[in-house]
């Protein structure tokens, strides 16, 4: 209990140390006092101190206008004067030279130790909000885990007189059950957890515990909870409440099951008549724009021809010019005798070669043209799929869009695809008019080469 023998020179000292193996609070005697109770120890000046790492020695004095304290922290060992005590100092009268006894009770709190209290709290009722005719009775057991680290807040709430570590952890145990049963009785409606699921969510609710308690025996007993461990929820499944909850919650399950898969069924049947929708509006504005390409196309050929046309009739009016040219030539005078007029001639020569080159130019470039027309390739096949990705249908997506998703992968030939006019959903490896898409399609990259 901390009793030494006395030092063989300069009387009776002692020295103050705790030598207890487990304790959270223990109270120094003067040697030879082991069992008082009096609040005042006289202590013999030039005894020594030994508080070692992890303890803190509390020095009590009690005077007329309140008790006083000093704190000593290890680890220390030093012989006790008043000057290593500021509260002391003030105590002791000058006229003994600080050197007389002084009267004071020394406790020991024990700050690196850690106490342990296992709980079983007894069944009591839980409810399910949405069914409160239905008392679930449930059980908990565990184990909490508790130190001191504001020594100040713990002094200042627990009287160290008398102090006894078995009463304390009663104190700790009893506001322990009364905490843990109101937390877990309002988690379902708090935290909306059902009963039922409440044995498979006992980490969840362990955490939810730790988080209110931690904060209730600081505030009530100045410790810290360093642990909280929930070991077991239990539910007495022999309890009517029990039987009568699984049964409800089953036709409920089964109402809103049933519920949403008519939901699910309407929503797929209001998916594909609008894919129909889309896919027939596609459709028509595909056969008006092909509608309008033809069309396009034939006043082209029109025009072309129309142009060719004009030309030619230049061409002819030309050569009847020509004609009229030379026929004039050989009625002049001169006596030429039938001889065409040598201007009229080059004048002719040269109109008629204009003609001639402006026709060849074009016919040539009209020929052009229509040889560019056979030589442009034709435009790519105007198709809308629908896809099938893990059971999510999206669409309708034109050719560039597949060609697109082809390269990135997110179609693959073992995907589903489907458009209009088609039973039922195939491969997209199975559809002829998609194999196109997977011939671009690079082979996967040779291995690295082993080192």
């Amino acid at each position: 209990m901390g009793l030494f023998g006395n030092k063989s020179e300069g009387g009776l000292m002692d020295v103050i140390r705790c030598d207890e193996q487990e304790y959270l609070v223990w109270k120094w005697r003067p040697s030879g006092e082991a069992n008082s109770t009096k609040k005042e120890n006289s202590i013999r000046y030039g005894s020594s101190l030994r508080v070692k790492d992890g303890e803190l020695a509390v020095f009590v004095y009690q005077q007329k206008d309140g008790t006083m304290q000093d704190f000593i922290i290890g680890p220390y060992d030093q012989t006790i004067k008043t000057a290593n005590f500021p509260v002391l100092t003030s105590i002791v009268g000058a006229a003994f030279g600080g050197s007389s006894p002084f009267q004071a009770e020394i406790y020991f709190i024990n700050l690196s130790g850690n106490v342990q209290i296992k709980f079983g709290i007894p069944y009591f009722d839980v409810f399910d909000p949405r069914f409160l005719d239905f008392a679930v009775p449930m059980a908990v057991r565990g184990t909490i885990t508790f130190n001191i680290t504001d020594y100040k807040g713990f002094i200042k709430l627990n009287r160290l007189i008398n102090f006894e570590l078995d009463d304390f952890k009663k104190q700790i145990k009893d506001a322990v059950t009364k905490y843990i049963k109101g937390v877990v009785t309002n988690i379902p409606a708090d935290n909306g957890i059902p009963v039922l699921q409440m044995e498979r969510k006992i980490l969840e609710i362990n955490d939810l515990v730790a988080k209110y308690l931690g904060s209730r025996l600081e505030t009530d007993f100045g410790v810290n909870m360093k642990g909280l461990d929930i070991a077991a929820l239990e539910v007495d499944k022999e309890a009517e409440g029990y039987a009568e909850l699984r049964k409800v919650t089953a036709e409920q399950t089964t109402k809103t099951v049933g519920a949403q898969t008519d939901v699910n069924i309407k929503n797929l049947a209001d998916t594909q008549e609008i894919n129909a929708k889309n896919m027939e509006e596609t459709l028509r504005i595909q056969r008006e724009e092909a509608q309008r390409a033809q069309k396009l196309q034939t006043e082209t050929q029109n025009i072309s021809a129309h142009q060719l046309n004009q030309q030619t009739e230049v061409a002819k009016t030309a050569a009847e010019s020509m004609g009229k040219m030379g026929s004039g030539g050989s009625g002049g005078s001169g006596g030429g005798g039938g001889m065409m007029d040598p201007g009229s001639m080059m004048a002719s020569m040269a109109m008629g070669g204009a003609v001639g080159s402006g026709m060849a130019g074009a016919v040539g470039g009209m020929m052009q043209g229509m040889n560019e027309q056979k030589q442009t390739p034709p435009p790519p096949p105007q198709v809308q799929y629908n896809i099938s990705v893990n059971g999510q249908q999206s669409g309708p997506f034109g050719w560039q869009q597949l060609q697109q998703m082809v390269q990135s992968g997110q179609i693959t030939k073992d995907t589903y695809v489907w458009k209009q006019g088609m039973a039922n959903w195939e491969l997209a490896g199975n559809v002829q008019e998609l194999s196109s898409l997977f011939g671009a399609v690079p082979p996967p990259p040779p291995p690295p080469p082993a080192v």
